[in-house]
């Protein structure tokens, strides 16, 4: 299973970038193999508040639908638009393609797990 070292992680199977104040978040490969095939993404309008642990939309598949968490506090700069005509590429590039939001952290991050801590939790 890839599992990047470069991400940090949360037990609800989201990942996140840390570049500056700025998180790229999506979810885990693991995450989107239990699901399935996934057939739609429904994400925050930008400009949307976030808390951490607060629901930042959902993921259907052909499987199950299941929430998506926010593992930050902040405001949501970007969502990735490709998800609504391709919302495979969530499957497909769960780390690259596939990230779901771009948000301005407007508190530290806290609780993240590293790729070990992730794998152990697995």
């Amino acid at each position: 299973m890839n599992i990047p070292a470069d991400l940090k992680y949360v037990d609800t199977h989201e990942w996140l970038r840390l570049e500056g104040e700025i998180a790229t978040i999506g979810i885990t490969e693991f995450a989107q193999e239990q699901l399935g095939d996934i057939t739609f993404v429904e994400l925050p309008a930008v400009g949307t508040h976030l808390s951490a642990q607060q629901s930042m939309g959902a993921v259907e598949s052909v499987k199950a639908a299941s929430d998506l968490y926010s593992p930050v506090s902040g405001i949501v700069l970007e969502i990735n638009t490709a998800l609504e005509s391709s919302p495979e590429l969530v499957n497909n590039e769960p780390y690259t393609g596939g990230w779901m939001i771009r948000v301005k952290c407007t508190t530290p991050p806290q609780g993240l797990l590293s790729a070990g801590e992730y794998a152990k939790l697995l």
